[in-house]
Formats: structure tokens, C-alpha cells, sequence
């Protein structure tokens, strides 16, 4: 298998991602401080935080392969979701989006030849919960590291009453995307 590039992140939801359009890669995560700005946009907060891990990744492992990042977070009313701190943050966000729209911003940066970046940004639509199934998916363990304190892909579907956009963005590397950036790296994936 030859090395087509470097993901520059440990999500195992990003690996999953990358094997289902069948890139061939190597894990060299980074590790960054994802502390927004004070009064950043979450845009602009979504757009740094993948440049600068896709930049740790270039000055870390070198310039031999691309190197391949991104960043999630869920927004709710301009306000930045990100992971919970404890069972008391993640309960909070949880009820904030109760019955609720939200967005979940996906950056995605590629550096290689050049510096190609995308965003994905999906409406997601939360039915009314419950304080009881909140509390039981905190027991669950899903959500302790998961944008918004909820994984799509998991058992917190069944909380999403509808989704306008990319569902792969919003489980964290929008495929469309992502394979936009591949190309223009000469980086084929069929």
C-alpha cells in the first residue's frame, strides 16, 4: 500500500471516512491549542483550526506527503459548541439543542503542492428531548468527545429529526469536499 498522505488528526471517524473512499494514509496526529479567539467567528474559529493543524502536520512530519486536517464544531445561534467539558457542560449543550436547528461547520486543509482548504456547513434539526435521554446518552460514554456533545453517526441519530447538508461533514470530514482538495493534489481516488 503506498502512502498517499498524512491525516493530521486521531479521529477515528475521520479514518473511517478516508477508508471508505479508499485513500491510503498514515495517522500523525497533531496537537494544538483549539481555544477559539476571543469574539472569533465560528467560521473563521473552524478555518484557523484546520490550517494550523494542517501547517503542525507539514512542520512536524515534513513535506513528503500531503498532509490532510480538519476541524468540527457545532454552532447554535453564532455560539461555538465544542467538546464537553464534564457531565454538566455536555447536559447543558444537549438541552440547548432540544428541539432546536443548529449547524455543524466542517474546515478541511490540505497542504501538498499548494494550500487548498473547503467548508462544509449543515443544518441539523434535533427533535425535543427528554432530561431522562439526555442524562442516559451522557451514561452512554458517546458523547464525551464529540463537537455538540453528540456523534450522528452513533446513537445520538436518533436525536436528529432532519439534516440539510453533508452527513459526512457533520461526522467530521465532508467526502464531496475533501475529494475536491484530493484532485487538485493529483491524489485519485477510484
Amino acid at each position: 500500500m503506498t502512502i498517499q498522505l498524512i491525516l493530521a488528526s486521531a479521529s477515528p471517524r475521520r479514518r473511517e471516512l478516508l477508508d471508505q473512499i479508499s485513500v491510503n494514509y498514515q495517522v500523525c496526529p497533531v496537537d494544538i491549542d483549539e481555544t477559539p479567539l476571543p469574539n472569533e467567528a465560528p467560521l473563521a474559529y473552524v478555518r484557523r483550526m484546520a490550517a494550523e493543524k494542517s501547517a503542525a502536520g507539514m512542520a512536524r512530519y515534513g513535506a513528503a506527503f500531503p498532509v490532510l486536517a480538519a476541524d468540527t464544531t457545532v454552532v447554535l445561534q453564532d455560539v461555538i459548541m465544542g467538546k464537553p467539558k464534564d457531565k454538566e457542560d455536555a447536559l447543558a449543550m444537549l438541552r440547548l439543542l432540544s428541539g432546536n436547528r443548529h449547524q455543524v461547520f466542517t474546515s478541511v486543509s490540505l497542504r501538498g503542492r499548494q494550500h487548498g482548504e473547503a467548508v462544509s456547513i449543515t443544518d441539523v434539526t434535533f427533535r425535543c428531548l427528554t432530561d431522562a435521554e439526555i442524562v442516559a446518552y451522557w451514561e452512554s460514554g458517546e458523547p464525551q468527545d464529540k463537537a455538540g456533545a453528540y456523534a450522528i453517526q452513533g446513537r445520538g441519530g436518533v436525536f436528529v429529526e432532519s439534516i440539510k447538508g453533508s452527513f459526512s461533514g457533520v461526522v467530521g470530514l465532508p467526502l464531496f469536499e475533501t475529494a475536491q482538495l484530493l484532485a487538485q493534489q493529483g491524489i485519485t481516488i477510484f
